[in-house]
């Protein structure tokens, strides 16, 4: 299909052979070393938004590379979401970081559910699956829109 091998190509600079299993990831409680207050306020700002990330930096200023390339995913398939800059709260960094159990940010929710990370989200690019699981919380993506509009005009 056109839309896949578009894709491909789009970030194919940004794209690493997978590491990812295909088993799903779900949060885990925090440990006793975050609080309680800390857990509170991440179930809210994960369920405040179908999409939400914690970054280093902000969607306008990434402050690292792995940031830059899930907030330009996010922006290929026009999506609107809610960022969290980890660097502005050593608590909130610590914290999303034992919430999901993942040790590296960015960290992606899609529904109130951890997605995972920067590799996982360039691979869900890459072959497709992004548009399906956008798709499935009510999110239509613009590149997907874009491609089927230069589809029907093409014929």
């Amino acid at each position: 299909m056109a839309l896949k091998s578009g894709l491909s190509m789009a970030y194919k600079s940004l794209m690493r052979p997978s590491v990812v299993s295909q088993t799903r990831l779900y949060c885990r409680p925090l440990s006793a070393v975050a609080t309680d207050e800390m857990k509170s306020k991440i179930d809210k700002l994960v369920a405040n938004k179908k999409v939400v990330i914690f970054m280093k930096g902000d969607p306008q200023q990434p402050r690292c590379g792995f940031s830059n390339a899930v907030v330009q995913v996010l922006r290929m398939h026009g999506v609107d979401y809610d960022a969290h800059d980890v660097l502005s709260s050593e608590e909130l960094r610590k914290g999303i970081k034992e919430y999901t159990s993942w040790p590296t940010i960015p960290q992606v929710f899609m529904n109130g559910e951890f997605v995972g990370g920067c590799d996982i989200l360039l691979e869900k690019h890459q072959n497709g699956e992004l548009i399906d699981e956008l798709q499935k919380i009510g999110i239509k993506s613009a590149l997907l829109e874009s491609e089927l509009s230069k589809d029907s005009t093409d014929k």
